[in-house]
């Protein structure tokens, strides 16, 4: 399972660190069949890519809403066969938007297993302050939802600053457009509909709201990117 521009180069090791969880999961994920085989390099060691990453990462979302592990293989299944790790991201973020948010205090220690890395004092505080974490001492308070978000962001190449920005950019019109999709909800189902019948139709719609939204902006962000290059 590999991609155009990335050939697997994480082992087993490796990859299960980077998960945050152990090596005896990812076998037995393995012999479930609910991750692929790796790719075979020299002396027969396997070799894990970053699709292999984000699998497990959807993997273990799942669990985490409680499917048990029969579902998850049925809800894999139906996947469209060759989705990249961005896909494979974009499909676990859907995911994780149907659960509330459930922040867990963790120690400093836990937060690195989790991370799947060390974490220097700096790493931390871009953490701090991009609030998947609230606090830098010992223990935080976690946002189990952006940690994986949160730590590829460690590794782009951008000024904090710059970074924050574009969080509050993101911030404002995701607000916005909640705003207007709660008007357009509220409108639909009229006033005289019970708070029962509000609550389940939000149900319905919120998956289906963030595939859009963010089908929407990867589409809007590519074209701004290609006529950005285009001028370049």
């Amino acid at each position: 399972m590999t991609t155009d521009t990335e050939e697997p180069t994480l082992t087993v090791d490796e990859l299960a660190a980077r998960a945050g969880v152990t090596v005896r999961t990812v076998r037995f994920y393995s012999a479930r069949g609910l991750l692929p085989p790796p790719v075979i390099g020299p002396r027969r060691v396997g070799r894990y890519s970053q699709e292999h990453l984000a699998r497990l990462a959807l993997i273990e979302e799942l669990q985490h809403q409680g499917m048990t592990l029969a579902a998850i293989e049925r809800h894999l299944m139906q996947l469209p066969p060759g989705l990249s790790a961005r896909d494979l991201a974009v499909h676990r973020a859907v995911v994780a938007s149907w659960a509330p948010d459930a922040p867990e205090e963790v120690t400093r220690e836990e937060l690195a297993r989790r991370a799947g890395r060390p974490l220097t004092d700096a790493d931390v505080e871009r953490l701090a302050a991009m609030s998947v974490i609230e606090g830098t001492g010992d223990p935080v308070r976690l946002d189990p939802g952006l940690l994986r978000l949160g730590m590829e962001l460690l590794d782009v190449p951008i000024a904090d600053e710059a970074l924050l920005a574009a969080r509050e950019v993101l911030l404002e019109h995701a607000r916005a457009a909640a705003r207007e999709l709660s008007r357009l909800l509220r409108d639909a189902v009229g006033e005289q509909e019970s708070v029962a019948a509000v609550k389940s139709l939000s149900a319905h719609m919120h998956p289906l709201v963030v595939q859009a939204l963010l089908t929407a902006f990867q589409r809007s962000l590519k074209d701004e990117l290609r006529e950005w290059l285009k001028e370049s």
